[in-house]
């Protein structure tokens, strides 16, 4: 959605040089008292204030640079809308691509506000009651342990070794050594030993079942010998134990647990599913009800939904009618670039190539003379098939370079002297093969982003004149000039 927003915004810098028409009504009915009077009809349809309001104050908070007043915003809003309108009369909202991805959007929003409070409150205490039962009326252990794995199927030689291994930490810890430092030096458990060998707090049937019987007959502070376990030798401390703590406590937690895995779209897929089949209805209708609904509630919420659904629409119609048309034209691209080249003129000399390092001279001249004359865009593909299929011969570096980025460019394409000590000493041949670029770029290739990013911003300026001729708008001042003034 971030992509959609994006382009409204950059949408909105594209001007119209058309004036809107204007009358002095604030409502449809020209009545002044209106609550939420029509700022502006488009191509038939009303638009109120709070509409308008909305996408003004979304697109002009403290924080965007390019601030406009509402007055500013007018004719960005209308070519906005009108290139909306476009892609309702192209159809664009049929097609099932939008359809869904439109709805994905609008029961994102939707979904959690389908889940009242009890439904979530009840989901949180059935889970503390099963964390409950599960403890069986035991406390809650915080154990920690040192551990010397030992592998299935051992040895003997292999047991006795982990055995005098284990006997030693333990004689360490009789000695008086500290149990987390030990912990952390020793043990091969490397997720608890960073804890000085603390597990968590566990309840019953959590970890190996000789572990449990031992840790449940142990008092706090206390540590127990050695104890062989399927998977090794553990020395065990029982560093604290609790009752579980009441569910007020508790709640916020759970609750915060259970909404990251889901609940809430848990819950809202469990009552849709419920509302579609006691309606006899399908889930997409059942979520178009909804959505309705709730929007006839929120107007920020109705107003969002209405953003998704302009948003993609506008996205669509731009891509087909001008950004896609205006990225493939490379004959317009040509000529634009050749009409507007001194815009996009060098402040300082670019060379435009491929610096090369190869592993010898006569590799170096074999790779020159086989890209000379070749299309610049197969030059990486000519050097890997032909020079490095089975070793590296030569490292390849194709872009522009600007003076003064590179001091080997700097050096071959424009006389300025580069340290040796820079050169590889695996690949010493070095040097260049393309073209000096002094004024600027000789292709629009060369500046290939920034053409089409101008070509397509042209394009589009056309696009918003062309739809401005083709559908009708009125802007009342008026009703305009209450908006954030009420």
């Amino acid at each position: 959605m971030k992509r959609i927003f994006s382009l409204f915004l950059s949408s909105l810098a594209v001007a119209s040089s058309m004036a809107a028409v204007t009358t002095p009504l604030l409502d449809r009915e020209g009545v002044g008292e209106s609550l939420d009077p029509v700022v502006m009809r488009i191509n038939g349809k009303d638009v109120p204030r709070s509409e308008f309001e909305y996408n003004y104050n979304k697109n002009n908070t403290d924080g965007v640079i390019d601030k406009k007043t509402v007055e500013e915003y007018v004719d960005l809003f209308i070519n906005y809308k009108l290139k909306v309108e476009a892609a309702l009369d192209a159809r664009l909202d049929t097609l099932s691509s939008y359809q869904q991805e439109f709805r994905t959007y609008r029961d994102q929003q939707i979904r959690p506000l389908l889940v009242s409070a009890t439904a979530e409150e009840q989901e949180a205490r059935n889970y503390y009651d099963q964390m409950l039962a599960q403890l069986e009326g035991k406390d809650l252990l915080q154990p920690a342990h040192i551990f010397v794995h030992l592998v299935q199927q051992s040895t003997p030689e292999q047991q006795a070794a982990a055995k005098a291994r284990i006997d030693s930490i333990y004689a360490c810890l009789q000695a008086g050594e500290d149990f987390a430092k030990l912990a952390a030096k020793t043990s091969d458990d490397q997720g608890t030993a960073q804890r000085g060998g603390v597990i968590g707090w566990i309840g019953p049937k959590q970890l190996l079942k000789e572990l449990e019987d031992a840790l449940y007959t142990m008092e706090v502070g206390e540590v127990k010998a050695p104890l062989l376990s399927t998977v090794g030798w553990h020395i065990l401390k029982l560093m604290d134990k609790k009752q579980l703590e009441p569910y007020d406590t508790l709640a916020p937690r759970i609750r915060q647990f259970l909404e990251g895995r889901g609940l809430k779209d848990r819950l809202a897929n469990t009552l849709v599913d419920s509302l579609a089949k006691g309606a006899g209805k399908t889930v997409e209708e059942v979520m178009d009800e909804e959505a309705a609904r709730l929007s006839a509630q929120d107007n920020e919420l109705k107003y969002l939904i209405q953003e998704y659904h302009d948003g993609l629409l506008f996205y669509e119609i731009c891509q087909r009618q001008v950004w896609e048309p205006a990225s493939k034209d490379t004959l317009g691209l040509e000529n634009y670039f050749k009409q507007n080249k001194k815009a996009y003129a060098y402040d300082k000399p670019h060379y435009a190539g491929a610096l090369l390092q190869a592993i010898n001279p006569v590799v170096l001249k074999q790779v020159q003379k086989t890209l000379k004359g070749q299309p610049e865009d197969q030059w990486a593909s000519i050097v890997k098939t032909q020079f490095n299929k089975d070793s590296v011969q030569v490292r390849f570096d194709r872009r522009i370079f600007v003076q003064g980025e590179n001091h080997l460019v700097d050096s071959l394409a424009f006389g300025v002297k580069a340290g040796k000590a820079h050169v590889s000493a695996k690949y010493p041949a070095v040097g260049l093969v393309g073209r000096k670029l002094k004024k600027g770029p000789q292709l629009w290739t060369d500046v290939s982003a920034q053409v089409v990013a101008d070509y397509q911003a042209v394009k589009e300026q056309e696009f918003v004149e062309e739809l401005r001729r083709r559908y009708q708008f009125e802007v009342y001042q008026e009703a305009l000039q209450t908006v954030n003034k009420h």
